[in-house]
């Protein structure tokens, strides 16, 4: 099975999580690129592969917008492919918002685009204070403070379920 995992990530957790969901693949071929370096990829290339996952992370409650330009340029490849899209956002850490009914930014997405990926996960990311700019440091901390998370700037807090990111590598795998 040849396997690509496309990941936009802002502080370098989604492409951690894209990461370990491909070691997870030993037999099989698999690829992990950055959507945004790769975001012109060919649709001959995209051809070329069985399964297509794409994961994408959410700041200001927001994803990337190059994110929704890729699915709209390719939904109907992306439909016609084994597939799966990964979502990673704070709002995860907590247990009623963390599947694909319950979190907010992935229902709005999910709702909005043509791609129906047939499988479609909510993952934790990660607080990485001490790396942030001024600005984003004290808005993210401000967001945190208010729904009664983690605001010590001098921390970093990873809150990704490495277990639940293996199991969902377990349900790309049965697609085949």
């Amino acid at each position: 099975m040849k396997i690509l995992i496309l990941y936009l990530t802002r502080d370098g957790q989604t492409q951690k999580i894209a990461e370990h969901i491909a070691s997870t693949f030993h037999d099989d071929t698999v690829e992990v690129l950055s959507l945004r370096e790769h975001f012109h990829i060919s649709s001959e290339k995209l051809q070329s592969f069985d399964t297509i996952v794409i994961g994408a992370s959410i700041r200001y409650g927001h994803f990337d917008p190059l994110l929704e330009k890729f699915i709209q340029q390719h939904y109907a490849l992306l439909n016609s492919k084994k597939s799966a899209f990964f979502s990673v956002n704070l709002t995860a850490r907590k247990a009623n918002r963390n599947t694909p009914e319950t979190n907010v930014y992935t229902r709005k997405l999910l709702a909005k685009i043509k791609w129906q990926p047939n499988i479609v996960k909510v993952i934790a990311g990660a607080l990485y204070y001490p790396r942030y700019r001024w600005f984003d440091r004290v808005m993210i901390r401000f967001i945190m403070k208010m729904t009664k998370g983690d605001t010590d700037t001098s921390k970093e807090y990873e809150y990704t379920n490495w277990q639940q990111v293996s199991q969902f590598s377990e349900q790309i795998r049965k697609l085949s």
